[in-house]
């Protein structure tokens, strides 16, 4: 689902498709494609675009997300995007893809080990 939906990326300034499917615990699934803008502040990755879709359906518990690009080398998701997934499911799996569809499997937390947490909110 990942890489059907890294299809439709609007990626006219990067070009560099990525697409996203979280698997939320219930099992149902929601996709998202990054979403680029001349403003790069305001650029939506594939993974928020992914848990935004899911969190606006009311799901918040996420099993694992699977992340598609069209890159040689293993696509892993950048640090806000990692705070993102943390916020809602620390212990989920993150599944990363290149091109070829060769995939590694990495636990959120060692991809982010030092994660904000609710706990530490207003403490910054």
């Amino acid at each position: 689902m990942a890489a059907n939906v890294m299809e439709n990326s609007y990626s006219p300034y990067s070009r560099f498709k990525v697409g996203a499917a979280v698997e939320c615990a219930d099992g149902t699934v929601f996709t998202g494609c990054t979403i680029e803008n001349a403003a790069f502040g305001v650029t939506m990755c594939a993974e928020s675009a992914a848990v935004a879709s899911a969190v606006s359906a009311g799901k918040n518990k996420f099993k694992r997300i699977a992340i598609a690009s069209e890159g040689s080398t293993y696509y892993v998701p950048c640090g806000t995007c990692r705070q993102i997934l943390c916020e809602f499911s620390p212990e989920m799996e993150v599944l990363c893809s290149r091109a070829d569809g060769r995939y590694v499997s990495y636990s959120l937390t060692a991809l982010m080990p030092m994660a904000m947490g609710k706990d530490q909110k207003g403490n910054t």
